[in-house]
């Protein structure tokens, strides 16, 4: 049984998740910032330096013009904001001209 995407609409639907994903993966990477001491197990390994290899090309776009912001001895990158709402904006606009 072969799924093709025949109209309009199932091709943005398609496209739409796309970016959704994209999105989730944005967010897990923030979370593995948080948890620095993850317990290594080798399947978990492969998942994380997939989410950094993925997200980290694009993160790092906004990284470099947008200087991390410091707050007591700590500091708070505000990249990932930044990217994920230029990406659902970006997504909206794509999948709102693919609909027509």
């Amino acid at each position: 049984m072969t799924v093709i995407a025949t109209t309009r609409d199932t091709v943005a639907g398609y496209i739409d998740a796309l970016f959704l994903v994209y999105i989730v993966l944005i967010f897990i990477r923030v979370l593995m910032s948080w948890f620095t001491r993850i317990p290594y197990y080798p399947w978990l390994d492969a998942i994380l330096n997939f989410v950094r290899e993925v997200t980290d090309p694009y993160l790092n776009l906004f990284r470099r013009f947008m200087p991390l912001l410091r707050i007591g001895p700590g500091a708070l990158d505000l990249s990932p904001w930044i990217a994920t709402i230029l990406l659902f904006v970006v997504g909206r606009i794509v999948v709102n001209l693919i609909h027509g």
